[in-house]
């Protein structure tokens, strides 16, 4: 075994410090290094991934000289993720140790995700995905007439494009089968808490651009009206939870944003505190990985819930999202080094365990 990791990264993005890395990149490269480990940073660019030459010479470089890479690439900082992740599926063909495999990210990170788990306690079992125009516009009118709803696009990020949809009379809940398209309804952005009026089929017509291009779709699930409690965020280092952030959306109106950039509070948390939520879903953990994909479980993501109460008024948690292709941990600073130890333990242990 050669104990060679890569870290991968996109040059350039607000992501970056004054040393052009990540800010959690350097810390989990010396943690390594201070196993015994060899670790490196190869960053990418666009012209790099277009050049079939220079694609070739990264690929083989590294195919040759790692045990296993690290993605650390945000989404959107390289517009030619696909031949990026051309290059990651065929280190993971060649046997190399994918943390995680693109495919993993794909699975995890779309939003359909939850889909895909609405037959598990996770997620409740009337929640669609949008994948063409059509289902959309036959489908929405008939979930929105049984209650609040929450549109999610699946590109964007801070909260564009997700939307909490109810109707501006609360009264016709229940009271059609279909909604017609002259529906008033009141519409609210996650990304900054602002309220729109507007008419159903106005509004549909709207969302259009969210299912059109690639990898274009829309999520429907129920509004949960506890998310005013907070939703709450564990971050994951493979199988084992770190910290829990709390994220509490700002007061007042119809804000249900739990985004910094919306003004939601955050407070972080040990796991102990959420005993209960952590030890449950630690339990979900192989139907997770068996439904979306089986890929290994991802080396740093977060899974996010919201808090409901099922039919004996017992409090339930709701999967909202999870994040996993370049989940950042430079915050609370005074947790970075520690966690890039942790990283560097289960970089370690993965890699063996896999090359053994």
């Amino acid at each position: 075994m050669k104990k060679n990791i890569v870290f991968f990264e996109a040059v350039g993005g607000s992501d970056k410090g004054a040393d052009g890395h990540r800010k959690d990149t350097m810390p989990m490269v010396n943690a390594l290094k201070d196993k015994g480990w060899n670790a490196e940073v190869v960053q990418l660019t666009d012209d790099i991934l277009r050049d079939s030459n220079k694609r070739e010479e990264v690929y083989k470089k590294v195919r040759d000289n790692a045990d296993g890479y690290v993605s650390r690439v945000n989404p959107g900082n390289l517009k030619e993720e696909k031949l990026y992740f051309d290059i990651l599926r065929k280190l993971c063909a060649d046997g190399l140790v994918g943390m995680p495999h693109p495919d993993a990210m794909v699975g995890y990170g779309a939003k359909d995700a939850l889909t895909k788990l609405a037959d598990t306690p996770l997620v409740p079992d009337d929640t669609y995905a949008y994948y063409d125009i059509a289902t959309f516009k036959s489908t929405f009118p008939k979930s929105l007439a049984k209650g609040e709803r929450v549109l999610k696009q699946n590109r964007g990020s801070t909260g564009e494009g997700i939307w909490r949809v109810r109707l501006e009379d609360a009264s016709k809940y229940n009271s059609c089968d279909s909604l017609p398209l002259d529906t008033k309804i009141i519409c609210t952005e996650a990304k900054d808490n602002h309220s729109e009026e507007r008419k159903l089929g106005e509004f549909m017509d709207f969302c259009e651009q969210y299912i059109i291009g690639d990898n274009g779709m829309l999520v429907d699930m129920t509004f949960l009206p506890r998310i005013k409690e907070g939703e709450i965020r564990i971050l994951m280092l493979y199988k084992t939870p770190v910290y829990v952030v709390h994220k509490k959306p700002a007061e007042g109106g119809d804000a249900f944003s739990a985004t910094l950039f919306s003004g939601a509070k955050y407070r972080y948390d040990e796991p102990k505190d959420w005993q209960t939520l952590v030890d449950w879903f630690l339990g979900q953990l192989p139907s997770i990985k068996s439904k979306l994909g089986n890929y290994d479980l991802p080396l740093i993501w977060t899974a996010d819930f919201i808090l409901d109460t099922d039919e004996k008024g017992a409090d339930r948690y709701i999967l909202g999202e999870i994040n996993c292709s370049c989940v950042g941990f430079t915050s609370p600073e005074e947790f970075m080094a520690k966690i890039a130890v942790m990283v560097g333990d289960n970089i370690v242990n993965i890699v063996s365990e896999k090359k053994a």
